[in-house]
């Protein structure tokens, strides 16, 4: 009777933030940015017309592929957009990584990668980072079916640099290499420019973290056409229609208010910035962020004491219980009386303990 269950596909799968119901809580566990997106957003959804939702959605997101082409001088044949930088990404996995040898990313990283590997069947490696949780170019030298880095990492939010990242693109002509730039809009450099030069390379964004539309999931690649070409033919083997029309028009309304975007970036920077010096006055150690959220551990307490502490109090960090990390807090960057709030409550538990 239950000869079914030995045919199901048994997986690990990812573990995302809390996301609680309860709307008085300080919520600096995902990485979400603290401030509204674009004015432009809210005037598209109280002007949208719900007749039109009785179509298909265009297949193409031809709107939102003109606005991303435009806003950083690619042609359309040049972008590639899903319903989030995940969707991207496993489109990504299963377009490119596509042979025997082991697809190649950091020991410590976004923990999605390997669940993507495992679940269609991809071989990997973990790359060991180093004590600073750096990375090593001739570490990725060898045999590979692939390369996956992102920059500024996660969790630590270390960036790389252009200068590593190119080395190891160089050095595997024959693989795809993908950098995921989620974060890379708060403090890093882009190797976007670096797509003309190389064919093989695939720059993944989000408009999750810097654009603030983490509530309605748009991610996108830029890449040689030859490399769009192929994740669209994968995903029209899926779902020609993954966006739906009111999510294009969002992510386009959002790609045009450039003023707005980069005030709300110096916002989250600046926040940033002021709570590293906070973290560093109560005794926490830390690499330099280049992203919107801090990944840090305590002189004295343990970080699950203190992500206990706080999350009594109100206040949602992340803790990672895994190994080499899990004495290590990340913490989000939300608003300058949220990060007040949380250094408050810092100063008062670590005087008593």
């Amino acid at each position: 009777m239950y000869g079914w269950k030995k045919r199901i596909r048994r997986v690990r799968p990812y573990v995302p933030g809390e996301q609680p119901k309860q709307r008085k809580l300080i919520k600096l566990n995902t990485n979400e940015n603290p401030y509204p997106p674009a004015p432009a957003v809210e005037r598209i959804l109280r002007g949208f017309d719900a007749e039109e939702l009785n179509r298909y959605p265009d297949p193409s997101s031809t709107l939102l592929l003109d606005a991303i082409a435009g806003r950083y001088g690619l042609g359309r044949e040049q972008v590639f957009v899903g319903v989030g930088s995940d969707d991207v990404l496993a489109m990504s996995f299963m377009t490119f990584f596509h042979s025997q040898s082991p697809v190649f990313f950091p020991d410590i990283t976004y923990s999605f990668y390997d669940v993507w590997a495992e679940t269609f069947d991809i071989p990997y490696r973990k790359i060991p980072l180093d004590k600073d949780f750096e990375i090593h170019p001739e570490d990725y030298a060898g045999e590979n079916g692939g390369i996956i880095i992102p920059n500024p990492n996660a969790p630590t939010g270390i960036d790389a640099g252009r200068e590593k990242l190119e080395q190891i693109i160089r050095a595997n002509p024959d693989s795809v290499v993908i950098i995921d730039e989620a974060y890379v809009d708060f403090g890093a450099v882009s190797l976007l420019p670096l797509i003309e030069q190389y064919d093989n390379l695939l720059v993944v964004q989000t408009f999750s973290k810097s654009r603030a539309l983490a509530g309605s999931r748009i991610g996108f690649a830029m890449g040689n056409p030859e490399l769009i070409r192929a994740l669209w033919n994968v995903r029209n083997s899926f779902n020609s229609y993954t966006m739906d029309r009111i999510t294009q028009k969002l992510g386009a309304a959002a790609m045009e208010d450039e003023d707005y975007f980069q005030t709300q970036l110096a916002r989250v920077i600046a926040s940033r910035e002021w709570t590293k010096k906070q973290l560093r006055r109560l005794g926490f150690s830390f690499f330099d962020s280049r992203t919107n959220f801090i990944f840090a551990r305590h002189e004295r307490l343990s970080a699950e004491e203190i992500f206990h502490a706080l999350k009594e109090t109100g206040i949602l960090v992340r803790h990672f219980a895994l190994p080499r990390i899990d004495n290590y807090l990340r913490i989000s960057i939300g608003t300058d009386q949220q990060m007040r709030e949380m250094v408050d409550f810092l100063d008062r538990y670590l005087a008593d303990h």
